[in-house]
């Protein structure tokens, strides 16, 4: 098969969606693969490093649209990638659809391309490996991320997250319990910081604390009890999401309004439309704004900020599936990988997932598994 990468074109998006040793392993069981010049660049891979992988490396953007079968990113295509795309291409990549605008969703599916979504994919226990690999490495960046932002320098109120002799930590509140939660979470009781981890499952609750360190306060995430965490804390880090649809909103601006000055709040499930009724995206160098006298930090990309540890974490996950489209095409990939076929949005411009076509209004056509 054709295989496509794509220098990222998101503002700050370090990341590349393979890398060398990944291609080298495609190339090894003959298939051939495309690579804009300059994509791995950022992440510590020149081009030179994806020639000796036995990639071919190609110098116009178009050339490696027109050329793939698969098509691999981390983010989606931009909108003004939108016309290169080929019918019956796949597109393999953290597509986001559902925080997506309804016109750029009908353009793609006018184009008749099958999107499957990496933040989608979800085993039968209900796993997301690629948003799991990404979530633990953003989940640990929250913490030295958010402590640089309680600095006076940048805008905190300048706390010390770890607490010094006879001053006590900081605050922190963890909203979500999944895998980036609990990252932050033993990362943060790791340095010494006070946490407090909400969840609305009790389920995930009881998880988490098994697994971390220490006997960590919980609290079910009703809101009345987010209003009484909120009241108290320096920094939340807010992550609550499910996977493949829309983030809910769980805090309003009313409930900012018992927020301390000057603390910090981070919306970490900005990709997927936000979980603040005051969110809106940033990015580096400008990753902060003020409401109310609140800080929010809403970068949609943390990872993309640690780029060759992240695309490494991501080759190991991606790898597998990437290898099983390319050997097997994408119609027998999809039948007979129940995970890779949840992560599927689009199929040949159809709209397969139930619950995106409840949220544009989409007809729904489920993708058929053939008979055997």
């Amino acid at each position: 098969m054709d295989i496509g990468i794509p220098k990222e074109s998101l503002a700050r998006e370090h990341r590349v969606a393979l890398a060398p040793s990944g291609v080298k392993t495609l190339v090894e069981r003959g298939h051939r693969v495309y690579v804009e010049t300059g994509a791995g660049g950022e992440a510590g891979h020149g081009d030179g490093d994806y020639q000796s992988a036995g990639a071919t490396v190609v110098y116009a953007r178009d050339e490696v649209f027109h050329r793939s079968g698969l098509l691999l990113g981390v983010q989606a295509p931009a909108p003004a990638d939108y016309l290169l795309l080929q019918p019956g291409q796949t597109v393999l990549a953290f597509w986001m659809l559902p925080a997506l605008h309804a016109e750029s969703l009908r353009v793609l599916m006018d184009r008749q391309i099958t999107a499957i979504g990496l933040e989608a994919i979800e085993d039968d226990d209900g796993r997301a490996p690629a948003l799991t690999s990404m979530s633990e490495i953003a989940g640990a960046l929250a913490v030295i991320v958010g402590a640089g932002l309680l600095l006076n320098e940048f805008g905190g109120k300048g706390i010390l997250l770890t607490g010094a002799p006879g001053v006590p930590p900081a605050q922190l509140v963890i909203l979500g319990a999944g895998v980036l939660g609990q990252a932050a979470a033993r990362a943060a009781a790791g340095l010494g910081a006070e946490v407090l981890l909400l969840d609305v499952s009790t389920e995930k609750l009881r998880e988490a604390v098994d697994r971390l360190p220490g006997r960590m306060p919980t609290m079910v995430a009703s809101p009345h009890n987010i209003e009484r965490a909120l009241s108290f804390a320096d920094l939340v880090i807010a992550a609550p999401a499910v996977h493949g649809d829309r983030a809910p909103v769980v805090i309003t601006r009313a409930m900012l309004k018992r927020m301390k000055p000057r603390s910090v709040i981070m919306d970490f499930a900005i990709d997927m439309g936000g979980c603040l009724e005051t969110s809106r995206p940033t990015y580096f160098p400008n990753p902060t704004y003020e409401v109310d006298g609140i800080l929010h930090f809403c970068v949609p990309n943390l990872p993309a900020i640690v780029a060759r540890s992240a695309t490494l974490a991501l080759t190991n996950t991606v790898g597998p599936w990437v290898m099983e489209l390319a050997e097997k095409g994408t119609d027998a990939a999809l039948a007979g990988d129940r995970a890779l076929r949840r992560g599927a949005y689009l199929h040949g411009g159809r709209c397969v997932k139930e619950s995106l076509s409840q949220l544009f209004g989409l007809p729904f056509q489920p993708f058929s598994v053939p008979e055997r």
